[in-house]
C-alpha cells in the first residue's frame, strides 16, 4: 500500500513522463518547461516577454474520496473499544488541470496536444514505469535527494490498484469559477482525473493468532485422464502454510515426468525467477525441490534470495521436442527469524526499539511488522546507501507502547502478510509451543 507521499508521487511520475515527451532530440518542442505549481505562481514567473519558453503545468486542484473504495475495510476496534484491529485505507481520486503556456501563435495548442496524447496512450500506468520514473527523478533537477527518496518509498507502484488516468469534463461555469478562484488568467486547459491512490496508515495493531488447523480436500476425476501436465497442490514441509528459504517443497499433480524448471512469479514484486531442477523428474504424480537459500551478499544491492510473499508457481515439462508450462499454483514464502537471534531482555515502556535478524531480505516497498504476542509494530525506515533505500536482513521495529506480558508469548515476523512459522503443525492437534520460532516475556 501507499503512504502519505503517494499524492505527490503521482504528480512527480506525471511530470517525469511529460518532460520526456518534449525533450527529445530533433523535436521542435524541445524547449518546453514542465512544472507542477499553482497557475497564479506560474503566471507571475512567466511574465509577458515574447521570448519566454513554452511550458506545460500540472495543477492538482481537487482531491476527492474514491466511491468504490471508501467503504472497504472500515476501521475496527477490539472489545475494549481502544485497541485498533485494522488500519482503514484512505482511497483518493486526484483531479488535475493540465495547462499549456506559450507566447507565439498556436504553440500552446501544440504543447497541450502532445501532453493530452501522452495521457490518451497511457490510461493505465504499469508498475514498472512508475518504479522507473521514481528511480530517475533526479534527472528532472526539481527534487532534493531526501524528498526524491521519500517519493520512491511511497509504495505507489506496490499498491493493489493500478494508477488509471481518465479525462474529465468541466462546464463553462465550473471552469470560470475555478480560474476566478485561482486569480490567474485563463489558459488552454485539459482537465483529467487519476485514480485510485490508496494510502494505508502504518499504525500498530493488535493481531489475532493464526488458525491452528484447517481441513478439506477435493479430487476432480478429470485430472486422471488429462494428457496435459497439471499441478494440483504445492505442499511446504511439516504441514506449514508457507515455505521458508532452504525448505524442501513437494509438488503434486499429473503427467509431471520430464519436468525440468520451476518458475516463481510475483507480479506485485516484479519477480520472474526460474529454478532449474538437478535432474528431470521421472515420477508422474509428484516431485520435490528445495527453495534456494543463498548466502547474504556483502553488497545489499546484490541480494538474490526470493523475498517473502505469495508467488504463482508453474512447472515446465519437456516431452520430446516440446516444452509445456503447467497451470499456476500459489505458494507463499515466509520470512524466518535467524535461529541465532537473541532479543536480550525486553522491558515494557514507550519507544521500545527491537532489532531482528531474518531471512530473506526485506525489500524497499515491502511491509514488515514484528509481533510480540498480540502487539505489533511496523518496521522502521529502510537503511540507505548513497541516498537510496536498500534491502535489509536486520530490520528494526519501534513499539510506541510495549506492554508487559504475564508469560512468554510467541514472536513473529510478518512481511507482506506472511508470518514466520512458529507452530508445530505436525502434532495433532497443532501445538502452540514454539516449533521453529521464538517466544519471549516482556517484563
Amino acid at each position: 500500500m501507499s503512504n502519505a507521499f503517494a499524492i505527490p508521487g503521482v504528480t512527480a511520475v506525471l511530470q517525469y513522463f511529460l518532460s520526456h515527451v518534449y525533450n527529445r532530440p530533433n523535436s521542435v518542442l524541445s524547449n518546453v518547461k514542465v512544472t507542477a505549481v499553482a497557475p497564479d505562481i506560474l503566471q507571475a514567473q512567466l511574465g509577458v516577454s515574447s521570448d519566454e519558453q513554452m511550458g506545460v503545468n500540472l495543477f492538482l486542484h481537487q482531491v476527492t474520496a474514491n466511491a468504490a473504495w471508501r467503504n472497504m475495510d472500515l476501521p475496527s476496534l477490539g472489545s475494549d473499544g481502544g485497541v485498533a484491529l485494522t488500519n482503514h485505507r484512505l482511497a483518493l481520486d486526484l483531479h488535475y488541470l493540465l495547462t499549456a503556456y506559450a507566447h507565439k501563435d498556436s504553440q500552446a495548442e501544440a504543447v497541450l496536444s502532445h501532453a493530452v496524447f501522452l495521457l490518451h496512450q497511457n490510461p493505465i500506468l504499469p508498475r514498472s514505469q512508475i518504479r522507473a520514473a521514481l528511480r530517475d527523478l533526479n534527472t528532472l533537477n526539481k527534487y532534493t535527494d531526501d524528498y526524491a527518496n521519500a517519493l520512491r518509498l511511497s509504495g505507489l507502484a506496490e499498491q493493489i490498484e493500478l494508477i488509471k488516468i481518465t479525462p474529465e469534463t468541466l462546464g463553462r461555469e465550473e471552469m470560470a469559477w475555478l480560474w476566478t478562484a485561482l486569480k490567474a488568467d485563463y489558459r488552454l486547459t485539459f482537465p483529467f482525473q487519476v485514480s485510485v491512490v490508496l494510502v494505508e496508515p502504518q499504525n500498530p495493531l493488535s493481531s489475532a493468532l493464526p488458525v491452528l488447523q484447517r481441513s478439506g480436500s477435493a479430487q476432480p476425476d478429470l485430472l486422471f485422464s488429462s494428457p496435459t501436465p497439471t499441478l494440483t497442490s504445492v505442499k511446504p514441509p511439516n504441514g506449514q502454510p508457507a515455505a521458508c528459504l532452504g525448505d524442501q517443497v513437494t509438488v503434486q499433480g499429473y503427467n509431471l515426468a520430464g519436468a525440468t524448471t520451476i518458475q516463481f512469479t510475483s507480479a506485485r514484486l516484479g519477480i520472474e525467477q526460474p529454478i532449474n531442477l538437478a535432474a528431470p523428474v521421472s515420477g508422474e504424480r509428484s516431485f520435490q525441490f528445495t527453495i534456494p537459500a543463498p548466502d547474504p551478499p556483502k553488497d545489499p544491492s546484490q541480494v538474490a534470495d526470493l523475498p517473502a510473499g505469495v508467488y504463482v508457481l508453474t512447472v515446465q515439462v519437456t516431452s520430446g521436442s516440446d516444452t509445456v508450462t503447467t497451470n499456476g499454483i500459489p505458494l507463499a514464502i515466509a520470512p524466518q527469524i535467524d535461529p541465532q537471534w537473541d532479543p536480550g531482555k525486553v522491558t515494557p515502556g514507550t519507544e521500545i526499539t527491537i532489532p531482528v535478524s531474518c531471512a530473506p531480505y526485506v525489500r524497499p516497498g515491502q511491509q514488515a511488522f514484528l509481533l510480540i504476542g498480540d502487539q505489533a509494530a511496523p518496521m522502521d525506515p529502510f537503511p540507505t546507501v548513497a541516498g537510496l533505500p536498500v534491502a535489509t536482513n536486520s530490520p528494526t521495529f519501534t513499539f510506541p507502547t510495549l506492554r508487559a506480558t504475564t508469560a512468554a508469548v510467541p514472536v513473529r515476523l510478518r512481511v507482506d502478510g506472511i508470518d514466520s512459522p512458529f507452530i508445530d503443525m505436525t502434532a495433532t492437534p497443532p501445538a502452540p509451543p514454539v516449533f521453529s520460532g521464538f517466544s519471549l516475556q516482556v517484563q
